[in-house]
């Protein structure tokens, strides 16, 4: 018989409150049609993308994840000195070390909260959510912070006539608590690393200095697009399953705003009803992979679209292949 003294955690978590910030800079199409050969018509047709934020210099990718957090702390109604955890999903902080995650606890004033950093991708908020609610669940924190956010204007090539227009910045976070009722249900997540080549860097940072270019983001996006719509719409009805409800007892759907018509199609092919408010913050913030998520939740409790104690479906998937799907209820 084991000898060690079970977790005395809480039954369950939720997400207790959310927070965003978008950079101050809103750059339209007609910038990015400065230095490819498109129309703001091709764009808006491809993307349903018709602004996007880009960061200055000052709004780094820890200056960024600050704003959206004390956002969040507050809208949880709790002290930044009660956060136990704080989990970072980004692809744009360039140091290897140390975690940028640590930098930011300690600015909030956390004082020796777990702190670091993930690399999931669009999905990183997903694969946040999860280590969080495990790490409640389990004890070893009472509150943790979920943080997405992205500097991808740093990461993009705007010569690609295929990626130029697509990528924005901006952070989110959210504060996962104890909860005495399921709120966060199970994850359903995976990778496909035979699909690694469809959405990558360029090349590798060893490799800058001999290739003389600044790697970019860069994608295929008629595979990156059969793959979204149809395995992903999978992947997100699993995840349904696996929270016990149907798409009748949804009321929000929030993907990963990759696209405006991976949208469409996913909620076509889900046969999601009209009630269901679905996330389409895509249009005026690009696409902020792991940022995406926690933004536009964000943005939909705070014009009213949605409200406390909706029903949500989120998913996010992106490089990798990886994708993190789960059902939440909304702060």
């Amino acid at each position: 018989m084991s000898k060690i003294r079970p977790s005395k955690g809480a039954p369950y978590a939720r997400i207790m409150g959310v927070g965003g910030y978008r950079p101050v800079r809103v750059v339209p199409n007609e910038v990015i049609l400065e230095t490819i050969d498109s129309s703001d018509e091709w764009i808006r047709s491809r993307s349903g993308i018709a602004t996007r934020h880009w960061a200055s210099p000052e709004e780094t990718v820890a200056a960024m994840s600050i704003e959206a957090s004390g956002k969040a702390i507050a809208d949880a109604g709790i002290s930044a000195d009660q956060i136990g955890g704080v989990i970072v999903s980004t692809v744009s902080h360039f140091k290897q070390t140390p975690a940028v995650a640590t930098e930011i606890a300690d600015k909030l004033g956390t004082g020796k909260a777990a702190a670091f950093d993930i690399s999931a991708g669009c999905a990183g908020f997903g694969y946040g959510l999860t280590l969080a609610k495990g790490m409640i669940v389990e004890g070893s924190a009472e509150y943790v912070l979920v943080i997405g956010v992205e500097r991808l204007s740093d990461l993009t090539d705007l010569q690609d006539r295929a990626t130029a227009f697509l990528f924005g910045d901006g952070a989110g976070a959210v504060v996962v608590g104890p909860c005495d009722e399921p709120a966060i249900g199970p994850t359903v997540w995976g990778s496909e690393g035979d699909k690694s080549e469809t959405i990558k860097q360029t090349v590798p940072w060893t490799e800058y200095d001999s290739s003389g270019k600044f790697p970019a983001i860069t994608q295929e996006g008629q595979a990156v697009f059969r793959w979204a719509v149809f395995e992903m719409a999978k992947v997100a009805q699993q995840a349904l399953d696996a929270a016990g409800i149907s798409p009748d007892d949804l009321d929000v759907f929030i993907p990963h705003q990759a696209n405006m018509r991976i949208i469409d199609s996913m909620v076509k092919t889900l046969k999601l009803p009209d009630h269901v408010t679905v996330a389409r913050d895509v249009e005026t913030t690009g696409n902020t992979s792991a940022a995406s998520i926690p933004l536009a939740m964000e943005r939909l409790l705070a014009t009213g679209q949605a409200k406390s104690g909706d029903t949500a479906l989120v998913i996010g998937f992106g490089a990798g292949l990886v994708y993190a799907a789960t059902v939440v209820t909304l702060p």
